[in-house]
């Protein structure tokens, strides 16, 4: 007996859609602790949604299983994990000492998430796949996943003065960065199932061994790196570029 095929777009593949999935039940209950007062455990599930969101696009590339349900799929899962989880987080943690300023934050981290998405899936066909155009929305919720770990090293004195403060300010910056024009490196064109230098692989060990050292500090430091390169990528980077081929233009046009 013959097996029947399903059409393509009633068909679903299963292994990505999984992996999805996997990433909305741990950022629910990562939802479920924050709730419940655990912040820290809600900042692990955060992280441990950006490992899954990140295994289904690399999972669904290598095995050619993309499809638009598993676009469309992962944006509300991402929505969730990386959108509504990371802002009750913060508001719970620390943004609810500001009364309605800190609500505010919160809910526009969510609302710029979504617009973030939105926007995300309507240009992916038309940008460039080297860089992002704002901020994506997992980066701006790990951001916040180890400024939560990062805590423990700080003194409880300052928890509620200058970290406060600090996490209100990150907050809106974190929103303005997901929903702004500036680009951000994608690391797309960095693939481990491509030949690369060897400097490249001893690079990528001595940064996995100084974050494993320090893990709760050093991945802070990491993700705000990553913040502070967009502005600096975009002006100085892709302004430059530019400029030169502004240059370069006009010349033609004179010879």
């Amino acid at each position: 007996m013959v097996e029947k095929k399903l059409p393509r777009h009633k068909s679903v593949y299963l292994l990505p859609n999984l992996l999805t999935t996997a990433s909305l039940f741990v950022g629910f209950l990562g939802l479920t602790w924050a709730i419940q007062g655990d912040i820290t455990s809600c900042a692990l599930c955060i992280l441990a949604s950006c490992v899954f969101d990140g295994l289904d696009g690399k999972v669904a590339r290598i095995t050619n299983t993309q499809s638009e349900f598993g676009v469309q799929l992962d944006s509300l899962a991402d929505l969730v994990a990386f959108g509504v989880v990371p802002a009750v987080m913060s508001y719970l943690w620390l943004l609810h000492d500001f009364g309605r300023l800190g609500l505010m934050a919160a809910f526009l981290f969510m609302a710029c998430g979504a617009l973030r998405l939105a926007r995300f899936n309507v240009q992916a066909a038309t940008t460039s796949k080297k860089h992002f155009v704002g901020l994506p929305i997992p980066a701006a919720a790990c951001t916040l996943a180890t400024l939560v770990l990062f805590t423990d090293y700080v003194p409880n004195e300052y928890l509620h003065s200058i970290i406060s403060v600090g996490t209100l300010v990150l907050v809106y910056v974190l929103s303005f960065f997901m929903v702004s024009t500036i680009r951000f490196y994608s690391f797309k064109e960095i693939s481990a199932f491509k030949a690369h230098p060897f400097s490249w692989m001893v690079t990528a060990i001595l940064i996995f061994s100084l974050i494993a050292s320090r893990p709760k500090v050093l991945g802070f430091v990491f993700f705000l790196g990553y913040l502070i390169s967009g502005p600096l990528y975009t002006l100085f980077l892709l302004s430059r570029r530019g400029k030169r081929l502004l240059r370069d233009s006009s010349k033609k046009e004179l010879n």
